[in-house]
């Protein structure tokens, strides 16, 4: 059967001591609707409440919750119990407090989310694959070290959840400023990106919100290590340092998240069709192309041409790393209309032609 999680927004009223009865409530009335709950978080500051259910399908969660107490969720989303326990760090419910009737659970499910990319993917010697099994070794020890819970894993990409959000920033500094130059070759290169959010939003996938802002950011922004404007106000409420003032870190603001949010989707959209170009790229988003080579530039380092086209690049070596064609019908499907055109470029950025590398 599978398993579900909800969120509720509740009062400035509503308490733990309150939110334990209500849990009891469902408790008592849950097999009548085929339903079983494990757990649930409660955001004091944040006034959310998130439900951890399995059950045969959503509107059993909704009516449950509303024969038990008359409180419906704003939102429910399927997801893997194992992850969710990635993410936050039970399943279940934690020991009751000793001397109490209730369970009382004051537990938040806000989270700091760390991607770390290595971009190690071009080269495959094996010297470089020995230097990149210690890189990872060393990061995730550092990581455990540090109370990050490691989400996903592979050779080049962590996903990382942290309580702590000085711990996110420490862990980045250190494994920018010590793990990475003693590891990593110059044929690598390094990018770590810090956001914070909840489990359930309006998305269908746990902590999607959140994970789709880190991975554009280390894909995008001009930054060994770049954050939310949310993570700085965070860490500054904890921290008597600001954190802009290291040198290392770059902090968004709201208007470079929501325009990083919208050239994304554009280029994501966009990227496959031969005739996108900088002029399609400014009215789509709707900037003058001085204004929008003005932003990108800030955000990325790159010129709108440069941007697109190291993103179609970037397209054609995955699909040429996952053999998915021969190099001409490569390059015709990642928007290039001549392949001696695409040769070059591929070998400007690489250093290879793609015919070379796909051998």
């Amino acid at each position: 059967m599978p398993i579900f999680m909800d969120r509720h927004d509740v009062s400035e009223s509503v308490s733990a001591e309150v939110l334990a009865e209500i849990h009891l409530e469902d408790l008592k009335i849950e097999h009548e609707y085929g339903c079983r709950g494990f757990t649930y978080w409660f955001d004091q500051k944040r006034k959310n409440v998130f439900c951890l259910i399995e059950a045969p399908n959503k509107e059993a969660i909704t009516r449950m919750h509303k024969h038990a107490h008359g409180d419906v969720p704003n939102t429910i989303i399927e997801v893997e119990p194992t992850i969710v326990e990635s993410f936050l760090g039970r399943i279940s419910d934690p020991e009751k407090t000793k001397n109490t009737e209730l369970n009382l659970i004051n537990d938040s499910a806000y989270r700091i989310l760390m991607v770390i990319h290595i971009n190690t993917q071009l080269n495959k010697t094996n010297e470089l694959k020995a230097i990149s099994k210690n890189l990872n070794r060393k990061i995730k020890k550092l990581l455990e070290n540090s109370h990050g819970n490691i989400v996903k894993k592979d050779n080049t990409t962590y996903l990382v959840s942290f309580k702590s959000v000085i711990n996110a920033i420490n862990s980045a500094l250190q494994i920018e400023s010590d793990i990475i130059p003693n590891h990593l070759t110059s044929s690598g290169n390094l990018k770590i990106g810090i956001a914070s959010g909840e489990p359930v939003t309006n998305k269908p996938e746990i902590f999607q919100e959140t994970i789709t802002l880190t991975n554009r950011m280390c894909s995008f922004v001009n930054a060994n290590i770049s954050v939310s404007y949310e993570v700085k106000s965070l860490y500054e409420s904890v921290q008597i340092h600001s954190i802009s003032k290291s040198s290392q870190i770059r902090v968004l603001t709201p208007s470079e998240e929501k325009f990083l949010n919208q050239l994304t989707d554009e280029i994501e959209t966009s990227w496959q069709n031969p005739e996108f170009n900088i002029d399609r790229f400014s009215e789509n988003l709707g900037y003058s192309k001085s204004q929008l080579y003005r932003k990108l530039t800030n955000l990325t380092g790159k010129s709108p041409n440069s941007f697109i086209r190291d993103y179609r690049l970037n397209q054609a070596l995955k699909l040429i790393n996952d053999q998915q064609g021969n190099i001409s019908e490569i390059a015709f499907e990642t928007g290039f209309n001549s392949l001696a055109y695409f040769s070059k470029c591929f070998k400007n950025k690489y250093g290879i032609l793609p015919s070379k590398h796909a051998q």
